[in-house]
């Protein structure tokens, strides 16, 4: 099965909160749910809050999840349980009043219906493991269970603001600080080592605190409450998960954050969350998407809601896992009067398809009903809050049925396997510690790997992002070319694992300053740092800030699409680098200094880029620079695997291909449009394809798209409508030719002609 939910708690009170109960509540929340089932859906996600559900001390009440689990029941939808432990009751302040949160300030924070109490508490840690092992005792008693998500959108401090404190940072409690030297003990094991990272002249062991301050000397000690605090993260997910998983052996344990990593920061005083760590500790790991929610400057572009998706699906496919999207945004994003472009059925289908194309295994539309209290009132609601329904909900639902329809396909396959990999590496945040040393090029860690993305993304190449712990440790076998955008801070463990890559057949290609920065904030005697200039065969001679240099590619270079003279824009500063014996000089700065160096080293290839081209591309998204970063993938042996173009259809036109020049009268056919307008996805299964095929054009279009397979005699359906496809077979490849609207949506199915399939 595979469950297409939409948030339902029982009447119309939102998440966290819920409804009392009352004579009238099985047959209005059977209403519901009636109407739920009815529209497509075949799961209801619903939550229970820790405050509501044991308002003292053992005593439990799950009323309301069990009315809901046999009102469930009794319909055939299957339930997911979310859990909130950031609503607690008061009573475990009273009991445990050195539970509270702690800023960095010292300020104590109260719990008022959030954030609750601090999990490193011992006492509060406990009361937390009893309370889910008794929800997971009961909830494990219904047919109708399906799985749980643990942690809605993890932090450290979660679902409250406190305007009185300046730049807030949790937690300082007592607790966190035992656990933090702890944490530091396991990884520098004597008092004198971490003396000497620090900088430090500790005598005791419980002289040590989490930094408030930043200092001109070392900030070894903020990088290390950084590292704590992803892996306290981690760890208080395993709680949870262990927790459940102790009464309930059967049912995946999940956890979504509230947006993948790509558009946040691990410096986040409330403690940002790392997805490749969250993901090893629970059966699946996923995120909110909210591609048009109040908070966002403006409605997310499809190719950021592409680079989203890859990102949430990398993080669990590190470790052989699926992802889930935990909240899909149903309605309109409102946040007071902050209130966001509307939300149509066309935009519910399309991000919805986007999930399943990009390989998730669940999907929970949030919500049914639309928020109907706090800030968020009238927000987010897939139907109207007088319960009538929209086109969104019919959209969604109808979607939710095709899901449903094609779920053991689906479920069997996996995203067409990617030859490029993106390091994501959280050290480039931090160079400089707490100081914002990066503010002249603004947030280009993360323009940086959307760049990178992009490049791909609008050629219909797949991509994967990496952690610094996959290169590390080798888990790059599938993967021709690793990119390390933005590399300004390194570890040693990663640079080694670049440099095993490299010799063992893999081209990486690095920008400007790689390792300048250790992993302690050291800087290296030269740059690249920890032995990669051997591998690279080019050190900085010297950096400058430009902003926006220019790469002149040499008469050496021999790059796919590129020739001598051509000139390729970057950003930011112009890094001179001076080539070693042996090295080739792919191209030049105006002013004649080398710009690019290629080395061959053991069975692979190292190109070190002197400026930063990908933060480029995202900013300017100009073709030169595409052109660039598509030539060093090329030169490591990626090569385009799908085909796809469109031309501007025409009125009462038939399908052709979109290869262009000459109508059949002899006319002029419409001029071609941008490959990228066109999107294709692929997820591979045992002797099939499925394809999605997106438009992204404002018109329609005669769209063509060739995907190499090794079947002459082909079947395509449609999985929608389940109905027969054209396609040919040309030149090893399937040929599907078709129309699409504006915005237009085509679900294929390939596989040989007579297999067996759905």
């Amino acid at each position: 099965m595979f469950p297409v939910a939409v948030w339902y708690g029982g009447g119309k009170a939102r998440a966290p909160m819920l409804e009392p109960l009352d004579p009238t509540s099985p047959e209005r929340w059977g209403h519901d749910l009636d109407q739920i089932k009815s529209v497509g859906f075949n799961t209801v996600k619903c939550w229970v809050d820790w405050a509501t559900a044991e308002p003292s001390p053992g005593r439990f009440h799950f009323e309301n999840l069990d009315l809901l689990l046999r009102l469930a029941e009794e319909r055939g939808l299957r339930v997911i349980v979310q859990i909130y432990l950031d609503s607690a009751p008061d009573w475990v302040g009273e009991r445990y009043p050195d539970g509270r949160f702690v800023d960095r300030s010292g300020a104590v924070i109260r719990s008022e219906a959030a954030p609750g109490f601090c999990i490193d508490h011992a006492g509060v840690r406990a009361e937390i493991v009893k309370f889910l092992a008794a929800l997971a005792r009961d909830a494990n008693r219904w047919p109708a269970l399906f799985g749980w998500d643990v942690w809605s959108e993890p932090h450290v401090v979660n679902w409250a603001e406190f305007p009185y404190l300046t730049n807030p940072e949790f937690c300082y409690c007592r607790w966190s600080e035992e656990r933090f030297r702890a944490w530091l003990k396991a990884k520098y094991a004597t008092l004198g080592a971490l003396n000497q990272a620090w900088y430090r002249r500790f005598a005791r062991w419980d002289q040590v605190e989490p930094p408030r301050a930043s200092t001109i000397l070392s900030f070894a000690d903020y990088l290390d409450w950084r590292a704590f605090i992803a892996d306290k993260l981690a760890g208080d997910l395993k709680t949870r998960v262990d927790a459940i998983r102790g009464a309930d052996r059967v049912h995946p344990i999940t956890s979504h954050a509230a947006a993948p990593g790509l558009f946040t920061s691990p410096t986040d005083g409330y403690g940002e969350p790392d997805d490749w760590k969250m993901a090893s500790n629970a059966d699946f790991f996923g995120t909110s998407l909210y591609p048009k929610h109040s908070e966002s400057t403006r409605p997310w572009p499809y190719p950021m809601l592409a680079a989203a998706l890859d990102f949430a699906r990398s993080s669990g496919h590190s470790y052989g896992k699926g992802f889930w999207i935990g909240e899909l945004q149903a309605g309109q994003g409102v946040t007071g009067m902050r209130i966001a472009d509307l939300v149509s059925a066309q935009d519910e289908q399309f991000w919805m398809w986007q999930v399943v194309a990009h390989g998730a295994r669940e999907i929970a539309v949030y919500a049914w009903y639309p928020m109907s209290s706090g800030y968020e009132s009238n927000g987010y609601g897939l139907i109207n809050l007088d319960g009538t329904l929209t086109d969104r909900a019919r959209a969604a639902g109808k979607t939710a049925q095709a899901v449903e329809r094609n779920a053991a396909d689906i479920l069997a396959a996996k995203p067409a396997p990617a030859e490029v990999a993106i390091l994501y590496n959280r050290l480039a945040y931090m160079v400089g510690g707490s100081e914002p040393s990066l503010s002249k090029l603004g947030n280009a860690e993360r323009d940086s790997l959307m760049g990178l993305h992009r490049a791909f993304f609008e050629e219909n190449i797949p991509v994967d992002f990496v952690s610094a712990e996959d290169v590390a440790k080798g888990r790059l076998a599938q993967y021709k070319v690793l990119f390390l955008p933005f590399p300004v801070m390194l570890g040693g463990d990663v640079a080694g694992g670049v440099e095993r890559f490299v010799k063992g057949g893999g081209t990486a290609v690095a920008e400007a300053r790689l390792a300048w920065n250790n992993e302690l904030g050291q800087a290296s005697t030269v740059i690249p740092g920890h032995g990669l200039t051997e591998v690279f065969a080019a050190r900085e001679e010297q950096i400058v800030p430009v902003d926006k240099p220019q790469l002149v590619v040499d008469h050496n270079a021999h790059l796919s699409g590129l020739a001598e003279g051509d000139r390729v824009d970057a950003e930011g500063f112009q890094e001179a680098l001076d080539p070693l014996p042996g090295a080739a000089v792919l191209a030049r700065f105006a002013d004649g200094q080398p710009a690019v160096v290629e080395n061959a080293a053991g069975q692979g290839r190292a190109i070190m880029v002197g400026s930063f081209a990908a933060l480029s591309y995202q900013r300017d998204h100009l073709e030169s620079t595409k052109r660039f970063l598509l030539a060093l993938a090329a030169a490591g042996g990626v090569r385009r695997e799908v085909e796809a173009g469109s031309r501007q259809k025409e009125e009462g036109s038939g399908l052709k291909a979109a290869g262009g020049g000459q109508k059949p009268d002899g006319g002029q056919a419409p001029p071609a449009l941008p490959a990228s307008e066109v999107e294709v996805r692929r997820l591979v299964g045992d002797g099939y394809q499925l394809v999605f095929i997106f438009n992204h054009a404002r018109q329609a279009v005669e769209a063509s798209v060739s995907i190499p397979l090794p079947w002459t005699d082909l079947e395509a359906s449609d999985l929608v409508n389940n109905s027969r496809v054209p396609v040919r077979s040309e030149g090893g490849a399937a040929v599907l030719e078709m129309s699409l609207a504006a915005g237009g949506i085509e679900v294929v199915r390939l596989k040989p002609a007579g297999a067996a399939g759905s």
